[in-house]
């Protein structure tokens, strides 16, 4: 995949078949319209582009915005090579990107920059200013400037029309095994190891304290998870059992991530470390004391090794 960062010393594409969209975690929803380019693409004998953004377009309309992503933009663009596509064009979202009319916005830069000949739209996709228009508009104006324009159909798993907004309220309840089969992916947390208090390792269950290297990535809902564990440093890939919450045994109140890693001991404070959820096992609970803590965690690490295992 080509990755062209649009701008004014882009060069004019050679002719393709493109859609459009941010493509938030890469799903199989987006996925399923991505083939669809391709194929339209090969059976033309045209080029096939991904047109992606380099920021969230609401962060740009409302600066109060906070987005909850399921992807960093790296890691977007990683998912996005792996599907084949010929080219990936990130647009710098700005306010004067964000006051273009659908109609501009086509003619602009998917007709005269792009060279567009065929544009595919998500099947509830709607962009320009305001997002005031709508399938039939898109339509019209490609006849308009020689495009075709076609709508992506949705993609179904499990009676589940897939979405970000769908996947994102799926781990938001901590259902990240259905989470896991709508991207297609096990989703995974990317930070460094941090300090911590130490009061795992006081009960027996020592742990690497994470901080997320995105304050913008979604974090699943508190409780603790089967997930495996890799630090690239260490060379090391193992399975782990992860807690996100305030700690509300020892009266925390700040939210803290923090995996107790099997058979490993190393120091890897500082160290990169990647999170991949497979199963929520139990919701965060307050305990009467340390040592019933430490009796749960005992248990739950049995049905974690099980779960992984398995």
């Amino acid at each position: 995949m080509k990755t062209i960062v649009f701008g004014e010393g882009m060069t004019r594409l050679n002719p393709c078949v493109a859609t459009i969209g941010f493509f938030d975690g890469v799903h199989l929803g987006h996925r399923h319209l991505i083939e669809a380019v391709r194929e339209e693409a090969a059976r033309q004998g045209l080029e096939s582009t991904v047109v992606t953004f380099d920021r969230h377009p609401r962060q740009v309309v409302s600066s109060d915005f906070q987005p909850s992503l399921l992807s960093t933009q790296e890691e977007k663009l990683q998912l996005l090579g792996k599907t084949g596509i010929d080219n990936c064009v990130v647009l710098p979202f700005d306010k004067e990107m964000a006051s273009l009319s659908a109609r501009e916005f086509m003619q602009a830069i998917l007709a005269e920059r792009l060279s567009a000949k065929v544009l595919f739209t998500g099947y509830d996709h709607r962009f320009g200013h305001n997002r005031s228009e709508g399938f039939a508009d898109y339509e019209r104006y490609g006849r308009e400037m020689g495009m075709e324009v076609r709508r992506g159909d949705p993609y179904m798993l499990e009676e589940v029309n897939v979405s970000s907004s769908v996947v994102r309220s799926l781990l938001s309840e901590g259902e990240v095994g259905l989470a896991a089969r709508c991207l297609g992916y096990e989703y995974t947390l990317r930070g460094h190891v941090v300090g911590g208090e130490h009061i795992g390792t006081a009960i027996g269950f020592p742990t690497a304290n994470v901080e997320v290297d995105d304050a913008n990535k979604l974090l699943p809902a508190d409780g603790v998870y089967a997930v495996r564990v890799s630090v690239p440093h260490e060379g090391f890939s193992g399975p782990a059992m992860l807690n996100i919450g305030t700690r509300p045994t020892f009266n925390g109140s700040r939210r803290t991530i923090e995996a107790h890693i099997f058979n490993f001991s190393g120091n890897i404070y500082g160290r990169s470390i990647a999170v991949a959820f497979h199963e929520k096992i139990r919701g965060e609970q307050k305990f009467s004391s340390a040592a019933a803590l430490a009796e749960q965690l005992k248990r739950d690490r049995e049905e974690v090794w099980s779960v992984l295992k398995s």
